[in-house]
């Protein structure tokens, strides 16, 4: 699907847009367009990928005028660009509303009027029943990208989403925290050891955004079938790893943590359906004006919200294969 299209990806130097293109770039695709903020990352990432494809971008998804500039002639667009820190995010509420909710309706207005064939928006686990001003702008953020499909007239656009969780490995998540607090001897900071998480690599959550982009019809959110994991075992995995014996000190969570991640709260059931690796979310549809869609997948078979909680667990050996095989750990600094 990917075949000579124009492909443009905001918050394209952020880790999935980059991983993203690197993925984008193995295929016969005609040009990426590298759309940030951060000049610096796309100095580096111009060096790292001395692509020809790749043109760079320098610009913010809430200045809609710039970005109906960079979507001229562009077919699919992944947005990826958001405001992301739990914390950050309570000390700056507005702030990630002009660039989660703001922005992602900029990203639909510009695609839309530029006739773009599909935008795929990045949504996460904390828009389920959200306790903190972060899950409330990507819930909105779903919501916009799901809703676009009914009022975008005859033009080609569609619009979906996929969801998931914190992605292991990655930059401020709970591996690369911990290993660099034992490689400066410091006291490992955790909360509550039963807390747990859905395991997702980054190579998965670009495997899901390339199934949802090309299974994905309009309207949809895509959830990926996952295990997880406890911050007890995680933690245990990465200090044998380690060969270290650091002192382990139980801080409280931060303002609106969830002890357990919901891809799927239990009042979207009604709508859920899956596939062999996938629950796919239905918008509701009660205007008579809009026909139904044709589903091709079976309902799912959840019986309560798809909490971790209740996923099956990977085990601490299992964890610290997975670690080892992705490189998550700069071993160099052992």
């Amino acid at each position: 699907m990917f075949e000579g299209k124009r492909i443009l990806v905001t918050g394209g130097t952020g880790s999935l847009g980059s991983a993203l293109i690197k993925r984008l770039l193995k295929f016969n695709v005609k040009v990426i367009r590298v759309y940030s903020r951060d000049e610096w990352k796309q100095v580096m990432m111009r060096q790292e990928i001395p692509d020809k494809r790749l043109r760079f971008l320098i610009g913010d998804v809430r200045d809609k005028e710039r970005l109906n500039r960079a979507l001229e002639g562009i077919d699919i667009v992944f947005h990826t660009a958001a405001l992301k820190h739990v914390p950050v995010a309570e000390y700056n509420p507005f702030e990630f509303i002009k660039t989660n909710v703001t922005g992602t309706q900029n990203v639909l207005d510009a695609g839309i009027d530029n006739e773009v064939e599909l935008i795929l928006g990045i949504g996460t686990d904390k828009a389920v029943s959200p306790l903190n001003t972060y899950g409330a702008t990507k819930l909105l953020m779903e919501r916009l990208m799901v809703s676009a499909n009914y009022y975008m007239g005859n033009r080609k656009t569609k619009s979906i989403c996929v969801r998931y969780g914190n992605v292991l490995g990655s930059r401020g998540s709970v591996v690369p925290v911990l290993h660099n607090q034992i490689m400066r001897g410091e006291k490992i900071t955790i909360t509550d050891p039963k807390m747990t998480r859905y395991n997702i690599t980054m190579n998965q959550a670009v495997d899901l955004v390339f199934r949802a982009a090309k299974e994905g019809k309009g309207g949809e959110i895509f959830v990926p079938k996952l295990k997880a994991y406890t911050v007890e075992d995680i933690k245990n995995a990465i200090v044998e790893i380690t060969n270290k014996k650091p002192v382990v000190k139980i801080i409280n969570a931060r303002p609106g943590e969830k002890s357990h991640e919901i891809l799927v709260s239990e009042d979207e059931l009604r709508n859920t359906y899956e596939s062999s690796k996938d629950y796919i979310i239905y918008n509701e549809v009660n205007d008579p004006l809009f026909e139904k869609p044709k589903i091709p997948y079976k309902k799912a078979k959840l019986k309560k919200d798809y909490s971790s909680e209740k996923a099956d667990m990977l085990t601490k050996d299992q964890l610290k294969e997975l670690i080892l095989k992705e490189n998550f750990l700069d071993m160099r600094e052992i």
